[in-house]
């Protein structure tokens, strides 16, 4: 019988002998565990990355604007060209069209009602309606003011009734396409007579009035 405690308490030594070098052998093998990062250092990283990530927001917003600013700048400039040379074909009409007006002008009231004469206006009347859809409009000169950005004047004549300035007669129809001057209208002017010096008292012209 005490043997066999004997033999028990043997076995018991061993089986705690062998837990504890597995026990030993698991604290060897186990990977140590990864320390966390501080904090500090997480916030930092973050910090950058958000103002990175502004940076390259700004650049693209300002590759767009500047994207969409030169679209427009070209569709400006290609407005204004198409602009030129529909201005430079217009004028090109503008004798057609005073050759016309002076041919009606001129025209005999009892060959008006000719067919061929007709024909005429009508063909008058389509010019000018190409002249309209284009945006070309005359220039008033009836009652108006000179002014020099759409007037050209011929003469200056001293016309009673009239102010200093206002137009009196129309040589050449003027015209304006869009806001731009076609062809300046050529008009005649009134301006002020030169008022007489009076004659002084004793003087020749005095004593032939008398």
């Amino acid at each position: 019988m005490t043997q066999k405690k004997e033999t028990d308490a043997e076995a018991e030594v061993v089986v705690e002998g062998q837990e504890g070098e597995q026990a030993e052998q698991a604290e060897i093998e186990a990977p140590e565990e990864e320390v966390p990062e501080e904090p500090e250092k997480l916030r930092e990283e973050l910090e950058k990355a958000q103002a990175e990530a502004a940076e390259y927001l700004e650049g693209w917003q300002r590759a767009k604007a500047e994207f969409s600013n030169y679209k427009k700048r070209q569709e400006v400039e290609r407005a204004q060209v198409i602009a030129l040379a529909n201005a430079a074909l217009l004028r090109k009409l503008l004798p057609v069209v005073d050759d016309f007006e002076r041919a009606v002008a001129t025209l005999p009231v009892d060959l008006s009602k000719l067919t061929w004469c007709e024909g005429v206006f009508l063909i008058k009347h389509k010019l000018d309606a190409i002249l309209e859809s284009e945006g070309v409009k005359p220039i008033e000169t009836d009652g108006q003011s000179f002014d020099p950005l759409y007037h050209e004047a011929v003469t200056y004549e001293e016309v009673p009734g009239h102010d200093d300035g206002q137009i009196i007669g129309e040589v050449q129809r003027g015209y304006i396409f869009g806001e731009r001057v076609l062809r300046p209208a050529l008009v005649r002017v009134a301006k002020t007579p030169v008022a007489q010096p009076e004659p002084e008292e004793g003087s020749d012209i005095a004593e032939n009035k008398e």
